[in-house]
């Protein structure tokens, strides 16, 4: 027979597994008071309970519109800074750039925060600014997870996660059916890498030019993680004053995969984005990178968005009054190109 020795009998709590629960309900406290600021009317329970309750008012007929995203290894540049108040706005504005180029207005938005050891102050930092971006948005923040995992994460790490939730009217929803043959392609700058790239970044900056985060980049005026760390902004303002002046057909947010394999997400089939090389300067801080990599320039456009944070397609005939709309809305457009019949063998994204 076996047997199993048993040490003698010791009473062990959670917290000797290495999870806090003291912990987590002092990062509960906090973050329910930042995330109670985001509250609507439309807001129907409270933080905390097992399912957040909304109720959608003022559509005809809804179409509700959802994204989940990440923040990716974005989040290693948190750590290494000690700067985690940033990185849960580059969260909530990454989501709903994802569904304002689908035409709908965020209502609501959960969040997923799994740590291998919980610190409420650090909990607390990463959903103010999570709250901070859906505030900014007109988003309320109605819930979320907070997980404790020893074992699963380092000790001093985290994953960060989002869940989007908006709505459009049927009829003014933006699908590929809405672009045309001769639309004009307008840009808006990026903030920086916003949330892509960054594990490309981090090989290049610090194992292969031996870079910290506090190293000054000359040319980009900003140490290596202050720019690393720039917040991915939200474009869903200039969007929704195109569309309220109806000038709007479509739109690309430019992420994972640059603007080479996110155009062509917002085209039907037969139209390819022609894109003028020539119409933007690409910002020092992926010239810094590409040199210091020798990026292949296919590698390079598919890395990075290269400056450009949105395209939106328009109609020739009202591309000047979209580019003044977005202009008196504080922005800097650019026309990076136009749509064009795709000939037999060519790309969905061809660059000139």
């Amino acid at each position: 027979m076996l047997y199993c020795n048993l040490p003698p009998k010791k009473a062990i709590r959670y917290r000797d597994a290495g999870v806090n629960i003291d912990e987590a309900d002092r990062a509960v406290a906090a973050i329910k008071k930042s995330a109670r600021r985001t509250f609507t009317r439309s807001v129907l329970t409270d933080i905390g309970t097992f399912g957040a309750a909304y109720q959608l008012n003022g559509l005809r007929k809804p179409v509700l519109v959802s994204s989940a995203d990440g923040v990716g290894t974005k989040l290693k540049i948190a750590f290494l800074t000690g700067r985690h108040n940033t990185v849960g706005e580059d969260l909530v504005n990454h989501c709903v750039n994802d569904i304002a180029v689908q035409g709908a207005v965020p209502l609501f938005f959960l969040d997923y925060f799994a740590v291998g050891k919980l610190n409420a102050d650090v909990a607390a930092a990463v959903v103010s600014g999570i709250a901070r971006g859906c505030g900014a948005n007109g988003c309320a923040l109605i819930g979320g997870e907070t997980a404790e995992m020893p074992g699963m994460y380092a000790e001093s790490e985290y994953d960060l996660a989002g869940f989007i939730v908006g709505a459009a009217e049927r009829g003014q929803l933006l699908t590929a059916k809405s672009i045309r043959e001769g639309d004009v392609l307008l840009a808006l700058p990026s903030t920086g890498l916003h949330t892509n790239g960054y594990s490309l970044a981090r090989k290049l900056f610090f194992d292969v030019a031996g870079y910290g985060v506090k190293t000054l980049l000359p040319e980009v005026g900003a140490t290596v993680g202050d720019a690393l760390l720039a917040v991915h902004r939200s474009y869903l303002k200039p969007i929704r004053a195109l569309l309220a002046a109806g000038l709007l057909r479509g739109a690309a947010h430019i992420t994972g995969g640059g603007i080479t394999d996110n155009t062509p997400r917002m085209l039907p089939k037969g139209l390819t984005a022609v894109i003028d090389t020539t119409a933007w300067r690409v910002p020092p801080l992926f010239e810094a990178l590409r040199k210091i990599g020798n990026i292949p320039e296919d590698d390079y456009r598919r890395t990075f968005n290269l400056g450009v944070g949105m395209i939106l397609a328009v109609p020739a005939r009202g591309a000047a009054r979209a580019e003044a709309l977005l202009e008196k809305a504080g922005e800097s457009p650019f026309r990076i190109g136009t749509v064009a019949r795709q000939r037999r063998g060519q790309r969905r994204v061809e660059y000139r």
